[in-house]
């Protein structure tokens, strides 16, 4: 399991850096911290690349569409114990988490709702011989439930129809997609008003980053984020044409190691609530693992034939452009020319500096 897992981060790794649609790749990995999954608990990981392909395949989609697969989805069910949820012993551990951290957000709904909407997820299995989910109706509750005021024999998929029909839901998951894009400051009431219409009726996914790219906000300095480590990774190895699928067994354990040393690895979020943001990624143990990692990428790094007779003095100013960096600070530059006379570790160095590490 261990070594399968291994060869999933990779996998996805892979996939970021090589991806010619980055966007579907970047929302990807928005609902993998969205609708968070472990494999800590799921144990299967053919399960956790189901999930993956779903969410990709449906990422850029409708959220309807997305939150009723995601309702079925076998690693959810084994992550939030919807396998195990009966009408004899209902579990509410799925229907609490959807309508908490995946629909309406906290407030949005009540205990009773809760305990009523568990009854209707009853009954979902994940088979033992593919992994797929099939509804077994003896474990289902066929009664009648009362959730979020309204009565009916809700299943699993008319209770999904039901929480997204609430008037809370467009403005949280908006709300969750900007705050991981864009900025832990809420949009305007404006802005909010401009991305509810392209996120419209049916919950378009897709036209919904495009409206959020044309917000001024958006390409406001003072949005500025700090990057996720995987972000930071993926954003460095495109930079220095780094392919994790090339990396012998030992630089691939050393990257993930890096990364699980900074806090975040894919497919290992540390609760269903996702990974955390903003300045809790700049702890001085994320420190030093991302410059472990930094110093390994830039060694493997493959690099034009002339870098290397860049004069020293120019150096500061390459890795610049390498990077795509706008500007150095006097200090940035000031470390980076002290060891500009070896270029994978000015390389390294400069992909600590806060520059690199803040999006603007």
């Amino acid at each position: 399991m261990r070594g399968q897992q291994a060869e999933l981060v990779l996998w996805w790794l892979d996939r970021m850096v090589r991806a010619d649609q980055q966007l579907r790749e970047r929302i990807t990995w928005f609902w993998h911290g969205h609708f968070a999954t472990s494999s800590r608990k799921v144990k299967a990981a053919s399960l956790m690349l189901g999930q993956n392909q779903t969410l990709r395949r449906l990422g850029l989609d409708t959220f309807p569409a997305l939150a009723r697969a995601m309702i079925i989805d076998p690693a959810m069910l084994v992550w939030l114990d919807g396998n195990d949820n009966t009408a004899k012993a209902p579990n509410e551990n799925l229907s609490r988490e959807f309508m908490e951290l995946f629909t309406l957000g906290p407030g949005g709904y009540s205990e009773v709702d809760v305990k009523q909407a568990a009854r209707a997820l009853t009954g979902w299995r994940v088979t033992r011989t593919d992994g797929s989910p099939v509804l077994r109706p003896r474990l289902q509750d066929a009664t009648s439930k009362h959730i979020l005021g309204r009565d009916g024999d809700f299943d699993a998929l008319s209770f999904v129809d039901l929480v997204i029909g609430q008037p809370a839901c467009a403005n949280f998951v908006i709300s969750r997609v900007w705050f991981r894009l864009v900025s832990m400051t809420p949009p305007s009431a404006a802005a909010m008003a401009r991305l509810r219409r392209a996120y419209g009726a049916q919950g378009d996914l897709r036209s919904l980053p495009a409206a959020i790219a044309k917000e001024p906000a958006f390409l406001d300095s003072a949005s500025s984020m700090v990057k996720q480590p995987v972000e930071w990774a993926v954003g460095l190895m495109r930079a220095l044409a780094v392919r994790p699928s090339e990396l012998s067994d030992k630089q691939g354990r050393h990257l993930t190691a890096s990364l699980r040393g900074m806090g975040q690895l894919p497919f290992l979020p540390p609760s269903v609530g996702g990974w955390p943001a903003g300045g809790g990624w700049l702890t001085t143990a994320a420190a030093l693992s991302r410059v472990e990692a930094a110093r390994l990428l830039a060694e493997q790094a493959t690099l034009p034939a002339d870098a290397s007779r860049t004069p020293t003095r120019q150096r500061a100013e390459y890795v610049r452009r390498l990077l795509g960096i706008d500007r150095f600070s006097a200090r940035s530059s000031a470390a980076i020319s002290q060891v500009a006379d070896r270029l994978t570790l000015a390389i390294a160095v400069a992909a600590c500096t806060p520059e690199y590490i803040v999006s603007d």
